[in-house]
């Protein structure tokens, strides 16, 4: 069973157990659907989420005071693959990419190293063989298409990008 990193305690809140977390999903939804979280490797239920600003504020079973909640702060918050919802028609979770080979009609430029996502569309940061870094954005004019099935993406650069 794989464990997935969702989230970060980055403070106590209050006197009664609630702890800050910094979210790593694109989505403070998992949260609510999901009643156990590892709290580093410990399982844990969740009584109650929820939001301050962009921060998700959880209340920890078992964490009933302010010291509780300071114990754990710095531990990272998992699920398991079994708690990831599902996804729609063209959706992907960024794990599922990272690794995929990114092919340009018959030349593989590389693989698929991480996605920025604090811009306008997600960025498919590429390593190549030869040690330089691509960025491609998540366009349609860019990226033809994601195949989970053989671990490739397809795309159609503009001329002069590779040079860069």
């Amino acid at each position: 069973m794989e464990k997935i990193k969702v989230g970060k305690i980055v403070n106590a809140v209050g006197l009664k157990g609630e702890v800050k977390v910094y979210n790593y999903s694109d989505s403070s939804e998992i949260y609510e659907i999901t009643p156990e979280m590892y709290i580093g490797d410990k399982l844990m239920e969740i009584e109650n989420v929820r939001l301050q600003k962009n921060m998700v504020i959880l209340k920890i079973a078992g964490m009933d005071d302010r010291n509780a909640a300071e114990a754990v702060k710095g531990r990272e918050i998992f699920i398991t693959e079994d708690d990831l919802p599902e996804l729609e028609e063209g959706e992907f979770y960024i794990r599922d990419l990272i690794g995929m080979a990114v092919i340009e009609g018959d030349i593989v430029l590389g693989k698929v190293k991480d996605v920025i996502q604090n811009t306008a569309q997600d960025v498919f940061e590429v390593e190549r063989e030869n040690g330089k870094q691509l960025l491609i954005p998540r366009v349609d004019e860019f990226v033809l298409d994601i195949d989970l099935d053989t671990r490739e993406i397809k795309v159609s650069l503009p001329d002069g990008l590779l040079d860069l």
